[in-house]
């Protein structure tokens, strides 16, 4: 059976999304896809064609103003011409989101991400993970320490570079890549098997 292709598609304005986006491709790519990084904001119709092909998106942008970047918004709104031939239905998506306050309405975005996926046919794939650090016990360097369910979310204090993304949030984006790309894998081989 062949990896799974998995897409990530992002935009990061200072650098900090960009450390994520990778943390994501590393978990996808240590569960066995071929993982491939996408800047949307210099997207090439090479990179237009392997989202096509791929087996699923996982869409990236830091919260500004409380939503996803204007060049994620651009890229959001050129999907439209697969939204006419519904070149992305069936897929699997997900997504990730940064910004500098531990909410900063990150859940915006995320949403903001699954109606794009919504209108484009495709079966979101949620973090799987339960909140970390909301106990006694827990700590800030559990996995989903922010506490987010639709996709994974991290936080970078805004007067550090993108080497102070927390460590936990990245460990949280290496787990919606690997859950991503073991999705992925399942739904290949179901598709498989139906198709004999």
């Amino acid at each position: 059976m062949t990896s799974p292709v998995v897409a990530i598609a992002y935009h990061s304005g200072y650098g900090h999304t960009a450390v994520v986006a990778e943390a994501v491709r590393s978990g996808a790519a240590d569960a066995g896809a071929d993982a491939r990084l996408i800047k949307v904001d210099e997207i090439t119709e090479a990179e237009w064609e392997l989202l096509d092909a791929a087996d699923a998106i996982i869409f990236g942008s830091p919260t500004y103003m409380g939503t996803a970047s204007g060049a994620f918004h651009v890229f959001a709104e050129a999907t439209s011409k697969r939204w006419f031939t519904r070149a992305w239905q069936d897929k699997l998506a997900a997504g990730f989101t940064n910004s500098a306050s531990k909410s900063g309405d990150k859940l915006h975005t995320l949403q903001f991400f699954q109606t794009l996926a919504a209108q484009q046919g495709m079966h979101w794939v949620n973090l799987g993970l339960a909140p970390g650090w909301n106990s006694t016990t827990g700590s800030e360097n559990d996995l989903n320490r922010l506490g987010f369910f639709a996709g994974a979310a991290a936080q970078t204090n805004a007067d550090e570079g993108p080497e102070g993304v927390h460590k936990a949030d990245l460990a949280t984006a290496e787990h919606l890549g690997r859950r991503v790309a073991e999705t992925a894998r399942v739904f290949t081989a179901g598709r498989a098997a139906t198709a004999a």
